[in-house]
């Protein structure tokens, strides 16, 4: 067999299995819990609603290990910290990994000030499935958990990426490798969101383009990508989840920005179109492996 026929054949796999995460959370509707940005936790919610799944919201770690025995997945956003979460979140992973529990990480402004470094280093022995961020964020995580050493020209950037996607690319695999070596499963992604989107486990790289720019008009959109790929992290394997959400959130971007005439009409009709893109339509979004 070709590389090319080898290649097909593995993107047509990869289509059914995003085919049957979607199917699978719009039948059964699974919680997928979250602790997460309070600016932006009205967004998350209602855009894991629109996907077709459970949202619930929490920021007690006794209530969040408690109800993650309901949740199939759990989201952690170290997005606009508050005093407490310098214990919270480092007691709330341990307990996630004593139980097995699955969850997903949004390194928010990664390498910005000593108390979110201290909570994100400690996420180092009890590490999430899946992490989702931009390139910045996710070169930074991989430096500050030792994985390698970043270029002299990179730096945080807040929110903001200052790297481009390729620029991630080593340090997504080599990160994506460590949480598998520490998943129950032995299986973990990495979700780069950019111009194009790169989705990896460790060995393959797959990269989704298209989406909105508009998307990044309105607070909360990587945020929201990341509760949903909780929400098919509940159903589906880590890679499939992240590759599921990246591309569903593209197919609504494009759809919502068709409709819109600005910031607050593409919100709302970004999430019906969550709401009403097919688990067809997500399958069928332009996949390319490298």
């Amino acid at each position: 067999m070709s590389d090319v026929s080898r290649t097909a054949d593995a993107i047509d796999d990869v289509r059914g299995r995003i085919r049957r995460a979607v199917e699978t959370v719009r039948d059964t509707t699974p919680m997928a819990q979250s602790f997460t940005n309070f600016v932006t936790i009205n967004l998350v919610a209602n855009a894991q609603l629109a996907a077709g799944g459970t949202a619930a919201m929490s920021f007690l770690p006794d209530d969040v290990i408690d109800t993650a025995a309901m949740s199939g997945a759990d989201y952690v956003n170290v997005g606009t910290l508050l005093p407490f979460y310098k214990d919270a979140l480092p007691k709330i992973a341990r307990a996630f990994r004593k139980s097995g529990h699955k969850w997903v990480l949004d390194p928010v402004a990664a390498g910005i000030g000593a108390t979110r470094t201290e909570i994100l280093r400690a996420f180092r022995a009890a590490p999430p499935t899946v992490v989702r961020g931009n390139a910045s964020e996710i070169i930074a995580l991989a430096s500050m958990w030792g994985l390698f050493s970043p270029d002299a020209a990179t730096r945080p950037a807040g929110v903001e990426s200052v790297d481009e996607v390729d620029s991630s690319v080593g340090p997504a695999k080599l990160l994506a490798r460590f949480l598998a070596a520490s998943a129950p499963q032995g299986e973990a992604a990495v979700a780069v969101s950019g111009a194009v989107d790169l989705v990896t486990d460790g060995h393959a790289v797959y990269r989704l383009p298209g989406g909105s720019a508009m998307m990044s008009k309105i607070t909360g959109a990587g945020c929201s990508l990341g509760g949903v790929t909780a929400t098919y992290l509940a159903v589906a394997d880590p890679l499939t989840a992240a590759l599921a959400a990246t591309a569903l959130y593209n197919r609504a971007g494009e759809a919502a920005e068709a409709v819109s005439h600005g910031p607050g009409s593409f919100q709302v009709a970004f999430l019906d179109a969550l709401w009403n893109t097919t688990a067809d339509e997500v399958a069928a979004s332009e996949i390319l492996i490298d």
